[in-house]
């Protein structure tokens, strides 16, 4: 009986030292700062941030002890309420939070939504940080990790192009329904013939801009682009008189959000592995847009 007490001491003894190391880290981990989180989430990253960069601090305290991280695609109102109930107070948003890229205030200014939504920052001691280029500029690319496992086509992703797909035969409406069902999106759009087969796609998540979009149709290895927005006088109707001239082009528009938002699901699981101490969720800004079909009709 001595002797089984004996060595019971000594494991406790020699395990010490360890127990006490991975309390310390678990309270360093639950005592940190908004600052100190912002700070070991770009370190990790492993990227620079530009110059003008959009990844600042938009509101709130970076004194603020950390009692939980919500990351979102953006960081709307309800998503806001949805965080304050889940008890997490540091808020990772991709997108911005006061309607314009920059986050200008001024435009809006005494604007009473923005006024609310400011208000209810402050009173329930909320900080929000945008985590855009610093996520797009990792390698890789954290927006495109996740939204390539939501959509299934890791399999089918170039070795040398992380955009470019080469799926096995279908159409440009075998995709655009295969989306809608992996993403639940309720409005996607086709430019283009749904019927037209199609083999190569490139996906360029969230708003890459006519001139980053144009430039892959032009590419003969791309017939389908999958995209998130665009101006509809610029790719739309390149798209559309691609298609008029006979040439095997199309488009699948998903709307921003869908074509980004499992990206921060991806953020979510890997800030897990930064700060395992912490609680860490993510949270949907979902969908923004209402379909016509199914819809009651405006009574006149």
């Amino acid at each position: 009986m001595v002797g089984s007490r004996t060595s019971v001491a000594a494991i406790l003894i020699f395990l010490f030292p360890f127990l006490v190391a991975a309390a310390a880290a678990q309270s360093s981990s639950q005592a940190l700062t908004a600052a100190e989180v912002m700070q070991r989430v770009i370190a990790a990253t492993g990227a620079t941030p530009p110059p003008d960069t959009v990844d600042t601090l938009k509101a709130g305290d970076p004194a603020t002890l950390v009692t939980g991280i919500v990351t979102t695609f953006m960081d709307t109102y309800s998503v806001l309420e949805k965080a304050v109930a889940s008890g997490k107070n540091l808020i990772i948003t991709h997108e911005p939070t006061f309607y314009n890229h920059r986050d200008d205030q001024t435009p809006l200014a005494a604007d009473p939504v923005l006024t609310q939504k400011l208000t209810y920052i402050r009173e329930h001691h909320l900080v929000v940080w945008r985590f855009h280029d610093t996520w797009h500029l990792r390698q890789p690319d954290g927006i495109l990790v996740g939204m390539v496992d939501q959509f299934g086509w890791k399999q089918y992703q170039s070795k040398t192009n992380p955009h470019l797909f080469t799926l096995p035969p279908t159409t440009v409406g075998q995709v655009a329904a295969s989306l809608q069902a992996r993403t639940g999106a309720r409005a996607i759009r086709i430019v283009g013939d749904p019927a037209m087969p199609v083999t190569e796609v490139e996906l360029l998540p969230g708003a890459a801009g006519s001139d980053k979009q144009i430039k892959a149709l032009q590419q003969d290895d791309v017939e389908l682009l999958v995209a998130g927005e665009s101006r509809e006088w610029e790719t739309v109707p390149y798209v559309q008189d691609a298609a008029a001239e006979g040439r095997h082009k199309a488009l699948i528009l998903l709307g921003h959000e869908v074509s980004e938002e499992a990206g921060m699901v991806e953020c979510a699981r890997w800030l897990r592995t930064i700060f395992p101490g912490l609680p860490i969720a993510f949270i949907p800004a979902s969908e923004p847009f209402q379909t016509v079909a199914g819809s009651t009709p405006l009574q006149h």
